[in-house]
C-alpha cells in the first residue's frame, strides 16, 4: 500500500482508439436514433441535412476541438479546467457544466430504464403485431416499481462499467459502440428492404430529398443547429472529461472531427433505418415520424416493426435488434454523464471507488421523482406520459448551452490576457484591434490546438467561428427557445407553469447563484472549523478558517502541460496526482499557515513507513 500522496498519478485510455470509441459513445445516444428522425420528418427530409451539416462544422467540431484543448492541457474535468484557463474565480462555471449534465443524468437514466425495458420486452415477443403499443406503454409507465427496477439497472450497468476508470470505460465503449454499429446496419438493411417492396424507396428518396421551400424556412435552420449542439455532446463538458485519460501525444484535431462525423454517420443510419421503415408501412408517414420522441419511439415503431417481412421470426429481430442498440446508446451517454461527474469528486482528492458510488446512488435517488412522479394522461391521444421528466429536460436541456459559452469566454478570457502580456513585452499601450488578432485572437488555437501533434491544422476560421460565429449562434438559439415560449405556451411569466419562461429562469437563476457563493468557500477553497464543530455548524456561525483546496492533475509520465501561464496555473495547489502538498499557505489576510492537509499526509506517510 501506497501513501495517498505517492500514489499513482496517470490513469489514461491505451491509444486513440480507446479515446475515439469512447468520446462516440459520449456523443451518441437516443437523441441519434429517435429526435434526430423526428426532426428530419419535420423540416423537409434532406432539406434538413443541409443545416445540420453545415452547424457540424460551425459549431460542433469546432467546440469539440476547444473541449479536447483544454482537457489535454488542464488534465483535470471541468471543474479544475475553468479554474486553471478563467481564473480561481471562475471554477464554478465547471462545476455548473458538470451539474447540468449530473442533472441531465437524473432523468435520462429513466430513459435509459425504458430502453432496457422495452428490449426485454421484444425478445418476449410481448410487441409482435397483435399487441396494442399504447397499453404497453402506458401499462409499464404507470407502474411506478417497473420504471424504478429498470431505472436502476441502468445506474448499476453504468457504475459496473466506471468502476475502475480509463480502461474499464475504453473496453465498454469498444464493445458497445461496435455491437451498436452491428446492430444498426442489419436493422438498416431490413428497412431497405421493408421500404424496397414497393418498388418505390419513397422513404430513401425523402431522406435525401431537398425541398427548397423548407430552407427558406428560419425554423429549418435553427433545428438543425439546435439538433446538431445537443447531437454531438458539444459543449457538454464530455470532451474535456475523456481528454484528461489521452496519451501525451494523442491529437486533439482528428479526434474531434472523428467523434463528431461518426456522431453524424450514426444518426444518418438511424434516420434511415426508421424513415424507410415508417414509409413502407404507414399510411401517413410524415405524421407518424414526426409526432413527439416517445410516441415514434415506443408506440408506432414496435407496429413499424412488427410488419417486416420474413415472418416472425425476422420482425422479432428487427424490434429486439433496434432496442438493443437503443439501450446501447444511452448507456455509452450514461457512462460518460456519470464519468464527468466522477471525475471532478477524483480531481479533489475524493477515491475513485467512492465517487463512482455516491455519484450513482445520488444519480439514483434524484432521478426517483422522474420515474413516478406526474405521470399524466393525454386525453386526446390516451397515451400517458412523464410530466415531471418533461420538466425537467425543459429546465436543464438549455442549460447546456451556457457551458459552451463558458468555454468560449475562457478562450477569450486567455487571449486578452496573452494580448496584455505581448503589449508589456513589446512595450506597446493602447488598443489597436488588429495586433489584437494577430496576438490576442490567434493564441489559444497557436498554444494549445496547432501544437504539432495535431493531424489537422487548424486555421483562422477557427478563430472566427469561436468569437464571432458562437456568441452569434448561442443568442439564435436562446432567442428563438424563449420566443417560441412566448409565442405558444400559455401564461408563460407564471412561474407555476411547468412549461412557461419563469421556472426555467429561476431555476438557473438560483443554480448559478448558489455555485457562484460556492466558489469560495468549497471549489477553491475547503473549510476548517475552529471549534470541533462540523463544516456546516462553523460556516453558519463563522468559526473557521478557509485554507487552499488542492487540485490533483492527471498527468501522464513525461507529458509536457505546463499551466504557469493561464490564468489560474500559478496557484501552488494545483499540482500533479502523486505530488507532494505545500506544507504552508498565505491566508487572504496575508497571514503564512500550515495546511492541514499536508499535516495529516505526513502523519500518514510516518505511520506507513512504520
Amino acid at each position: 500500500m501506497q501513501a495517498p500522496a505517492e500514489e499513482s498519478s496517470s490513469d489514461e485510455f491505451s491509444g486513440r482508439l480507446g479515446l475515439i470509441f469512447a468520446t462516440i459513445g459520449a456523443a451518441i445516444g437516443t437523441g441519434n436514433i429517435w429526435r434526430f428522425p423526428r426532426m428530419v420528418g419535420a423540416n423537409g427530409g434532406g432539406s434538413f441535412l443541409v443545416p445540420w451539416l453545415i452547424f457540424l462544422f460551425l459549431w460542433s467540431i469546432p467546440l469539440v476541438i476547444a473541449e479536447f484543448a483544454l482537457g489535454k492541457r488542464s488534465r483535470t474535468g471541468t471543474v479544475g479546467t475553468f479554474r486553471i484557463f478563467a481564473g480561481r474565480g471562475m471554477a464554478w462555471m465547471g462545476l455548473w457544466t458538470a451539474w447540468i449534465s449530473t442533472a441531465i443524468g437524473f432523468y435520462y437514466a429513466v430513459v435509459t430504464g425504458w430502453c432496457l425495458n422495452y428490449f426485454q420486452t421484444a425478445i418476449r415477443g410481448g410487441l409482435t403485431s397483435e399487441v396494442d403499443t399504447v397499453e404497453v406503454w402506458n401499462s409499464f409507465l404507470q407502474n411506478p416499481l417497473e420504471v424504478v427496477a429498470f431505472q436502476a439497472l441502468a445506474v448499476i450497468i453504468t457504475m459496473a462499467a466506471i468502476w475502475k476508470g480509463a480502461k474499464a470505460i475504453e473496453k465498454v465503449n469498444v464493445t458497445l459502440m461496435v455491437s451498436l454499429f452491428i446492430l444498426l446496419f442489419a436493422a438498416l438493411f431490413l428497412s431497405f428492404v421493408m421500404d424496397l417492396e414497393d418498388g418505390t424507396l419513397d422513404g430513401f428518396v425523402y431522406m435525401f430529398s431537398i425541398q427548397p421551400e423548407y430552407l427558406m424556412e428560419p425554423e429549418t435552420w435553427i433545428n438543425g443547429l439546435s439538433q446538431s449542439a445537443w447531437s454531438c455532446s458539444a459543449g457538454m463538458g464530455m470532451a474535456i472529461t475523456y481528454s484528461v485519460y489521452m496519451r501525451k501525444d494523442e491529437d486533439t484535431t482528428l479526434n474531434a472531427a472523428t467523434m463528431c462525423l461518426a456522431n453524424n454517420s450514426i444518426s444518418i443510419i438511424a434516420g434511415l433505418t426508421v424513415m424507410m421503415a415508417v414509409f413502407a408501412v404507414v399510411d401517413d408517414p410524415l405524421s407518424a415520424v414526426s409526432g413527439g420522441s416517445s410516441a415514434i419511439t415506443f408506440l408506432v415503431l414496435p407496429e413499424v416493426f412488427a410488419q417486416a417481412p420474413g415472418g416472425p421470426m425476422m420482425q422479432l429481430a428487427m424490434v429486439a435488434m433496434f432496442f438493443l442498440a437503443l439501450s446501447f446508446a444511452a448507456l455509452t451517454s450514461m457512462i460518460s454523464t456519470v464519468e464527468l461527474c466522477v471525475r471532478n469528486f477524483v480531481d479533489h482528492g475524493v477515491d475513485r471507488s467512492l465517487a463512482v458510488g455516491f455519484t450513482s446512488i445520488a444519480i439514483f435517488l434524484f432521478g426517483l421523482p422522474s420515474a413516478f412522479l406526474w405521470i399524466m394522461m393525454d386525453d386526446s391521444t390516451g397515451v400517458a406520459f412523464p410530466q415531471f421528466l418533461e420538466v425537467q429536460d425543459h429546465i436543464w436541456g438549455y442549460g447546456l448551452m451556457f457551458s459552451g459559452l463558458f468555454i468560449a469566454y475562457s478562450i477569450w478570457k486567455y487571449g486578452w490576457t496573452q494580448y496584455k502580456v505581448w503589449q508589456d513585452e513589446n512595450g506597446v499601450e493602447g488598443f489597436d484591434f488588429r495586433e489584437y488578432v494577430d496576438h490576442g485572437v490567434s493564441a489559444f488555437r497557436g498554444d494549445f490546438i496547432n501544437t504539432g501533434d495535431n493531424d489537422w491544422w487548424i486555421g483562422r476560421w477557427w478563430d472566427i467561428v469561436m468569437y464571432v460565429g458562437f456568441p452569434l449562434m448561442f443568442s439564435v438559439l436562446m432567442l428563438s427557445y424563449f420566443g417560441d415560449l412566448l409565442a405558444n405556451v400559455h401564461d408563460p411569466w407564471n412561474p407555476s407553469n411547468p412549461h412557461g419562461i419563469s421556472i426555467i429562469l429561476l431555476f438557473w437563476g438560483i443554480t448559478a447563484g448558489l455555485f457562484f457563493g460556492l466558489n469560495k468557500y468549497i471549489l477553491i477553497n475547503r473549510i476548517v472549523p475552529t471549534n470541533g464543530s462540523s463544516v456546516i455548524g462553523s460556516f453558519f456561525t463563522r468559526n473557521f478558517e478557509l485554507e487552499p483546496r488542492p487540485l490533483y492533475r492527471n498527468v501522464p509520465a513525461g507529458a509536457d502541460v505546463p499551466i504557469h501561464m493561464l490564468p489560474g496555473g500559478d496557484d501552488p495547489f494545483v499540482i500533479e496526482a502523486g505530488a507532494a502538498l505545500p506544507d504552508t499557505f498565505v491566508d487572504e489576510y496575508g497571514v503564512k499557515k500550515v495546511h492541514t492537509l499536508s499535516v495529516s499526509l505526513a502523519i500518514g506517510q510516518n505511520n506507513y513507513e512504520k
